[in-house]
């Protein structure tokens, strides 16, 4: 099923650029765990494999650091885009949906995500600005 990101994307919506604002904020959202969970996990307890220090980061310290940009991206995108953002590309609602919950009028919320989407992606220092 295809996203409602990648749909935006395909049908025009989108600059490429927004587009991949979009992918890394979602990505950050599941690296940090901020998904609700339905099942048990059963993840393995991490085990330590020593080697260099910094070299790679424990389990903990990723999803922190996940956690820290998620929350610098959707600061970023500035007072009132956040819910629209969060709504789109996180929780994958479709953009008549999200509008109706936030009760914004048709269309607004597209033009709302487009700007939150730039600010996104110049948080995250994407090209093409």
């Amino acid at each position: 099923m295809e996203s409602p990101l990648g749909w935006l994307r395909k049908h025009g919506h989108l600059s490429l650029r927004q587009y991949d604002a979009g992918e890394q904020l979602r990505s950050d959202w599941e690296g940090a765990n901020l998904a609700p969970r339905v099942t048990m996990r059963w993840d393995p307890t991490p085990v330590s494999r020593g080697g260099v220090p910094g070299e790679r980061l424990a389990p903990s310290e990723r999803q922190s650091a996940a956690r820290s940009r998620f929350d610098g991206a959707m600061a970023a995108s500035g007072p009132g885009m956040s819910d629209i953002l969060w709504r789109i590309v996180c929780a994958g609602e479709g953009m008549r949906e999200a509008e109706t919950a936030l009760g914004w009028p048709a269309r607004a919320g597209k033009l709302v995500l487009k700007m939150a989407l730039d600010r996104v992606a110049d948080y995250y220092r994407l090209p093409g600005a």
